[in-house]
């Protein structure tokens, strides 16, 4: 028997005290109390998303508030950008065509960034695109995007930039109104250190302009709706309340940390498993590689489907393996959620013997005293 560790990029550990808000009795959801629960909560993630902007809870997972940033925002016909440089990436672009968006697709090598100087050709090129949907981190790849250079380029021009924040936000710096997003959307599932089920969603009001000027795309996921509600404090639709409850646990917590400390510790424990994975002549897979997620290639010789399930069945250690042409060919590591240094070494040390395992050479603890060194630098 072994403690399950998590490290997949989502879902991640979860607070103890937050699990415990959620078995609490059930409470009614049109009532003053969750008001103020609401009211405390979309504060909590106007600083954790660092916006002056209204922050829409939205009962779903992240994808529910990417839903929403397409079908009110870009009209049946019109032109959006998606930028593919992994499997989020691609998911923009579903969301454009099942909504009759006219969509211009920007694949980009998976593993690289794209940078604001693609940005600003592509805008050149397209200068009627309503709106350029983009990743903060591109969670299949372990990518990350310099959204503070894109969002220079785009607030030049009459385009929207809207941002996934799923895997990003909470963990990577992110400055929603310094640098000028239009668009971010949030999950809960990551960073935030909560269950599947909360999606968060903040809008400029440039992005607003374009919002009221778009016939509504949809009913649940209407940004429209949601403003409306919130004038008091409410949702449009039954809202996810017990999990409303719980999010202050984890976002007090994190407040309670200090953002920017939660950003260091996030960069530590990933140069710590960088580190580890050097010293076990591994190679990282991204090409700019993100602090919230690490993509490790599998190397030559060992069954890349089989590494994260030898970690997982043998020793307790959950990672995620690749998606789509990754499948089999990296390994990826969450630095999110409710986690410490320790449970890294662990996972690191079940790396080891997992590798071990399916034949490749191991020193023992070669990879573990590296990564202490990074984390002992900390301490």
């Amino acid at each position: 028997m072994f403690k399950p560790r998590l490290f997949a990029p989502g879902p991640t550990p979860v607070p103890e005290e937050t699990l415990l808000e959620l078995a609490r009795p059930m409470f009614h959801h049109r009532t003053a109390e969750y008001r103020k629960m609401l009211e405390q909560l979309t504060a909590d993630m106007q600083h954790i998303m660092q916006t002056k902007q209204a922050v829409f809870t939205i009962t779903g997972s992240g994808s529910a508030a990417m839903e929403a940033a397409v079908a009110s925002v870009v009209a049946r016909g019109e032109k959006m950008i998606a930028v593919r440089a992994g499997k989020f990436g691609e998911r923009w672009s579903d969301l454009g065509k099942t909504f009759g968006s006219s969509v211009v697709n920007v694949d980009v090598e998976w593993g690289t960034a794209i940078t604001p100087q693609e940005v600003e050709d592509l805008l050149k090129q397209h200068p009627d695109a309503v709106a350029l949907y983009t990743q903060h981190c591109e969670t299949s790849t372990a990518t990350v995007f310099d959204i503070e250079g894109i969002a220079k380029v785009v607030g030049k021009t009459k385009t929207l930039l809207v941002v996934d924040g799923i895997t990003g936000v909470g963990a990577l710096p992110f400055y929603m109104d310094k640098w000028g997003v239009d668009i971010t959307v949030v999950g809960s599932q990551k960073a935030l250190m909560l269950p599947a089920g909360l999606a968060f969603i903040a809008c400029s009001e440039k992005a607003w302009k374009q919002i009221d000027a778009t016939p509504p795309g949809a009913l649940y996921n209407s940004l429209r709706a949601y403003k409306k509600s919130l004038a008091t404090w409410d949702n449009p639709w039954t809202p996810a309340n017990a999990m409303v409850r719980a999010a202050l646990k984890s976002t007090g917590l994190i407040k309670a940390e200090g953002l920017e400390k939660v950003w260091a510790e996030t960069r530590r424990r990933a140069d710590a498993l960088r580190a580890a994975a050097k010293a076990l002549g591994l190679t990282l897979y991204s090409k700019s590689p993100s602090d919230s997620v690490t993509a490790i290639n599998v190397p030559e010789g060992v069954d890349g489907e089989a590494l994260p399930k030898v970690m997982a069945n043998s020793f307790g250690v959950r990672v995620a393996g690749g998606q789509s042409q990754l499948k089999g060919k990296i390994v990826r590591f969450s630095h999110m959620g409710y986690t410490d240094a320790f449970d890294l070494l662990a996972a690191v040390s079940a790396l080891e013997m997992a590798l071990g395992k399916l034949g490749y050479k191991v020193e023992y603890g070669v990879g573990v005293a590296a990564a202490q060194k990074v984390l002992a630098k900390g301490c």
